[in-house]
């Protein structure tokens, strides 16, 4: 046993002694000395702590991916190579994004720039495309109180088209001296890193009190915010058998617990656009980056984004422990307000969507105060087949509205073999209502929260008649 080693700025940097949960941010700041890299809220908003971190694809070249560094552990940074706001540029010779920054006045106090230099950096490195949706959907988790984000968006378009230094080869090969020991310890502490479901089975097993760690951006709060430091955590970065992603042409999409919002986007945008769409708001791209939606299930949160989605989906959940596995619907998993049916030993080991059905749509609706990166007040997901005008199918489930997220099965039955008209969604709401217990909190009250429902269903028969419906305030 004995600390993470990782690439810190192109040097290896073995972290012996360190508590394994110790943050990401704290370890540079405290330990490392590289204080350019700052804390502003400690809780994966505001991007002021963002680093880059870089690791081989299966073609063994590097990828680059922005994270919150304030929800990172020192553990999960094991084998990976971490780049800070002073690896890329100094005084003496800034890197094309600073310089676009400095040039277009896209700084004034300071504070947030290091973080945003580094999304951009991340950015610049991926090759995607500056487009205005890109630029956008990269720069949600940075947030800037100062010069507005005009001359940031310009820096951003400015330095993306620049000359950025290309990964030296040897960056890559010098990852082989970072490869993740399967346990880590520092001052009591200990974080296992498994390599298969047997491995991890058999280690809760021995530690049933363990917390088992997956992206952490749930769990790092409880780092970074609580300061606590639990004797014994598994790691599921590593587990093979959850870091599997199979997509089928069909429809079908079967991934393991490990894999995270980024990897699963791409084929959401294929077979489920409207999932997509609500997962890009889930968080930014370093939250994104490290998420998964296997933790999202876990926490069973009445909020939780993706759970109304993959109930409409009709998804199921492989659940593995030292006695072997089992499969049930989602619906059935999530039992009560932040409970499961996970049993002692059981972790999430994959998550199935099965193929939609012959002319099935499916639609997601997230209504939050803020657009980006915000807590919901009401998600409602449907899965709907309408086959001459009469409702064939249809799976609704609704969260933000009761101790846990909902399958409307009431209002399904009643839509059910009925003409899909405005007259019968009307008729439908009543029931609705009925079926929703919300509650006042300082998101929403339980008044608005029952009049969205009922909007977010009616909606739902708009945009199934005219797909390209829009309802964004610039097009009302």
């Amino acid at each position: 046993m004995g600390g993470s080693v990782f690439l810190l700025n192109g040097t290896v940097e073995r972290t012996d002694g360190v508590p394994p949960t110790t943050t990401l941010l704290d370890y540079l700041r405290l330990q490392a000395g590289l204080t350019g890299t700052k804390e502003g809220c400690a809780e994966g908003d505001c991007g002021a702590c963002t680093v880059m971190i870089s690791k081989r694809d299966a073609d063994g070249a590097l990828r680059h991916h922005a994270v919150n560094s304030c929800l990172m552990t020192i553990g999960q940074a094991a084998g990976l190579a971490v780049t800070t706001v002073e690896g890329v540029g100094g005084p003496d010779r800034l890197s094309p994004v600073q310089q676009a920054l400095v040039e277009g006045d896209g700084a004034q106090c300071g504070y947030c720039t290091p973080g945003f230099v580094m999304a951009m950096t991340a950015f610049a490195k991926g090759g995607e495309e500056a487009t205005e949706g890109t630029i956008h959907d990269m720069l949600a988790g940075n947030l800037c109180r100062c010069t507005g984000y005009r001359p940031i968006v310009e820096a951003c378009i400015e330095s993306v088209g620049a000359d950025i230094e290309a990964d030296d080869p040897s960056a890559a090969d010098a990852l082989d001296e970072c490869a993740a020991p399967a346990c880590l310890s520092g001052r009591g502490q200990v974080m296992h890193v498994p390599r298969s479901s047997s491995e991890l089975s058999a280690l809760l097993a021995e530690a049933p009190d363990a917390w088992i760690l997956g992206g952490g951006t749930d769990m790092g709060l409880r780092f970074s915010k609580g300061r606590e430091s639990p004797p014994t955590v598994i790691s599921t970065g590593r587990v093979g058998e959850m870091r599997l992603l199979e997509a089928g042409e069909d429809g079908g999409l079967h991934f393991g617990g490990a894999v995270t919002y980024t990897e699963l986007l791409p084929h959401l945008t294929r077979l489920y656009p409207a999932f997509a769409d609500l997962v890009r708001r889930i968080g930014s791209r370093q939250i994104r980056n490290l998420g998964t939606i296997a933790g999202n299930l876990v926490t069973a949160s009445p909020i939780g984004d993706t759970i109304p989605c993959l109930m409409a989906l009709g998804a199921e959940v492989t659940l593995a422990s030292g006695t072997g596995r089992r499969r049930i619907l989602v619906e059935d998993f999530i039992t009560g307000y932040r409970t499961t049916d996970l049993r002692a030993g059981e972790f999430i080991e994959s998550v199935s969507i099965p193929p939609p059905g012959d002319g099935a749509l499916f639609y997601a609706y997230k209504i939050s105060k803020r657009f980006d990166q915000d807590i919901s007040s009401v998600v409602l997901a449907a899965t709907l087949t309408v086959t001459g005008g009469v409702v064939a199918e249809s799976r609704l489930a609704i969260g933000g509205v009761g101790p846990r997220t909902l399958r409307l099965e009431r209002t399904e039955a009643a839509l059910k073999g009925g003409a899909w008209t405005e007259e019968a969604v009307e008729a439908a709401l009543a029931i609705l209502d009925a079926e929703i217990a919300p509650m006042d909190d300082f998101r929403a009250s339980a008044d608005y929260r029952r009049a969205v429902s009922g909007a977010l269903l009616r909606r739902l028969y708009l945009e199934s008649q005219t797909p390209d419906y829009d309802l964004r305030l610039e097009a009302l």
